[in-house]
């Protein structure tokens, strides 16, 4: 193997993710980034998440972090609605169709801002931000607006004829209704489109969904988290705009950072999603699917938020939470890269506290039990729109 091969196998993995968050970590105990660590608040945000986990989840039974829990938002479990369609189809073919949803849904779920909601004509609920985006992105899909057919499923044809105007109707998005990033939203499905037309070692039916059948042929029956990681990484890869590349190779969610090893700070956080996004379909279609804990946490502005509102890290320049800022900006990287660091040891702690284990409750049911919505939680108490505690510049594709 050569060195750009080991470096490539490297940074698109979970390794790399852990390596920069905790040089970042270093970084900010030596006074060297934007913030401060308050090393002292530790216990109180731990005993704060595992306050939200038993308000939650009071029996602990925790599915995995994923898009899935989106589709139940309400009190409503949508997922049922697509179960009934598809319960005729073999177990294969029905991990491709919720594979098909799960991964243009995931792409779909970059930050919404402040304005945007979704109305549910069904239930007449409004919904906003990651839950709103989910439960418009179901019913895009059921639709069948992303196959060329209007047939329950993606296709690369599907994907590449879709429309702004599709996409803002489904949405519905108006000038009083205004979401973040459409352009940057509808060029990822579009982008997924064409990849996997190209890719059909591991799309071999040009559907998204269809990377069951790689998972399958690769693997067999039994996958790692680290693995499935890679092979949404390979698959998908080459859909992100203007990132670095490595030997041709799109690293994605990967910016440059010239104080950590490498020089590189690297997150995949919507690749993470995905990734346990992928799990629960791939469990009900036979698959195991183990070392999950080997997987991060997510650099992204609920789990990050919930850092900055209890003050376990705090800026050192307070004005820098009046301006916007870019996801290439060294504040943003630096706070995703305490996010993903901090957040290894909230879950570890947790565990302790719930006297778990990391495989029985590995770090993706702690960020669904707790940290995402403590997070939630922690933002409504400071703003009354719930948005995070420092302004992002999205384009859709990020956050």
């Amino acid at each position: 193997m050569s060195n750009t091969e080991k470096d490539l196998d490297f940074l698109l993995s979970p390794g790399a993710i852990r390596r920069s968050a905790e040089s970042i970590l270093e970084l900010t105990q030596a006074g060297k980034t934007h913030f401060n660590y308050h090393p002292e608040k530790l216990n109180e945000v731990v005993d704060y998440v595992v306050q939200v986990i038993n308000e939650n989840y009071p029996d602990h039974n925790i599915p995995f972090h994923s898009r899935w829990g989106h589709f139940k938002v309400g009190g409503i479990n949508r997922a049922e609605a697509l179960n009934a369609k598809i319960s005729n189809r073999d177990a294969m073919e029905q991990a491709r169709i919720k594979l098909d949803l799960v991964i243009t849904s995931v792409l779909l779920d970059a930050g919404a801002g402040n304005i945007w909601a979704y109305n549910e004509k069904s239930t007449g609920k409004i919904f906003n931000r990651s839950e709103g985006l989910g439960v418009a992105s179901f019913y895009l899909f059921m639709e069948g607006a992303l196959s060329e057919d209007g047939s329950l499923k993606a296709t690369a044809t599907g994907l590449q004829n879709l429309t702004a105007e599709k996409l803002k109707a489904a949405f519905q998005v108006t000038e009083s209704n205004p979401l973040i990033g459409v352009e940057g939203r509808l060029g990822l499905l579009k982008n997924l489109g064409k990849t996997v037309a190209d890719k059909r070692e591991i799309f071999p039916l040009g559907r998204p969904g269809s990377i069951v059948d790689y998972l399958d042929i690769r693997y067999g029956k039994n996958i790692t988290g680290p693995q499935l990681l890679r092979a949404v990484l390979d698959g998908l890869g080459e859909i992100w705009p203007g990132r670095l590349k490595v030997d041709g190779v799109n690293l994605g969610d990967a910016w440059s950072y010239s104080k950590v090893p490498g020089g590189l700070a690297v997150f995949h956080k919507l690749s993470q999603w995905m990734t346990y996004s992928l799990i629960e379909p791939l469990i009900e279609a036979g698959f195991t699917v183990t070392d999950v804990d080997k997987l991060t946490g997510l650099a992204e502005y609920r789990n990050g938020g919930l850092l900055v509102d209890r003050e376990l890290i705090t800026l050192r320049d307070k004005k820098l939470m009046e301006a916007s800022h870019r996801p290439d900006s060294e504040l943003i990287i630096e706070w995703r890269g305490l996010t993903v660091a901090l957040l290894d040891r909230i879950g570890s702690e947790v565990q302790k506290k719930l006297g778990k284990s990391s495989s029985e409750f590995p770090l993706a049911k702690v960020l669904e039990g707790g940290t995402w919505w403590a997070g939630r939680k922690a933002a409504k108490a400071k703003r009354p729109d719930s948005s995070p505690p420092l302004k992002i510049e999205s384009d859709g594709t990020v956050f």
